[in-house]
């Protein structure tokens, strides 16, 4: 069936964020529907909660359903971008195709309960410390070590309307050590997927050269910057998705 190009554009945030955050990069993209959506437990769902990748993705096909898109290209950042990738593994008839920002493909089941022990690490300081605190020490790890003091100080500033309960309950449903390895099903898809890093996030630059070396079937593309590109260079992803979104449909299935 012949499905037009313009099809709907939904957008998942990462953790922490909301989809306010893609605001910039839709205000560089008119004429384009997008759909950025609240994850559960962040921006106006922090009420909700799930229990895991199942229940997430069981949130987000309701959240098409109710919004009436039944086709659309699907892209997502971090753990926007993991749960991006679980709902597309389980071949949703409507997805056109799929993007990820600096998102992780899954561990091997032999890191996974490290992983887990690491995150609810993480867990127990959101439900039981000041959040200011936690989110101070959240942006000096090794993956935001593009930002300045000045970026650490905006990035905290705009976190603070979190609720430490909410953020703990979604790391804890969606830790990386609970996400199956999908670097399997990138190799076989037939599905368009485009993988985009920072070339100074050294660990997911890493991650996605790793997946094009183990013959996966992604495009990789490279930006000059960091871990949240969208928030760094709005412009310059904005154009990467108009670019995404406009291309021909022989391109999107050789």
């Amino acid at each position: 069936m012949e499905i037009s190009e313009q099809v709907p554009l939904v957008l998942l945030h990462g953790l922490l964020g909301d989809g306010r955050d893609w605001q910039p990069v839709i205000d560089a993209l008119p004429g384009i529907e997008c759909h950025a959506l609240d994850l559960p437990g962040h921006g106006l769902n922090q009420p909700l909660r799930v229990s895991g990748f199942d229940e997430a993705n069981a949130w987000l096909c309701g959240e098409l359903e109710a919004r009436g898109i039944h086709h659309y290209r699907l892209a997502g950042y971090s753990l926007g971008g993991r749960l991006a990738l679980y709902h597309a593994s389980h071949s949703p008839a409507g997805l056109q195709a799929l993007l990820l920002e600096n998102c992780h493909p899954g561990l091997p089941v032999a890191e996974r309960p490290a992983r887990i022990k690491h995150d609810e690490g993480w867990a127990r300081r959101f439900e039981g410390e000041p959040l200011a605190e936690v989110l101070a020490d959240w942006y000096r790890q090794p993956v935001f070590a593009d930002l300045d003091a000045a970026g650490r100080a905006r990035q905290l500033a705009r976190r603070l309307g979190n609720q430490g309960r909410a953020v703990a309950a979604m790391l804890r449903a969606t830790s990386l050590g609970k996400q199956p390895d999908l670097a399997p099903w990138l190799a076989s898809t037939s599905l368009p997927v485009t993988w985009i890093s920072g070339a100074e996030d050294q660990k997911f630059h890493r991650l996605a050269c790793q997946l094009v070396k183990l013959g996966c079937n992604i495009n990789h593309l490279t930006m000059n910057g960091g871990h949240n590109l969208h928030a760094s260079q709005p412009e310059t992803f904005a154009r990467l998705l108009r670019e995404w979104v406009n291309q021909p449909k022989e391109k999107l299935h050789d």
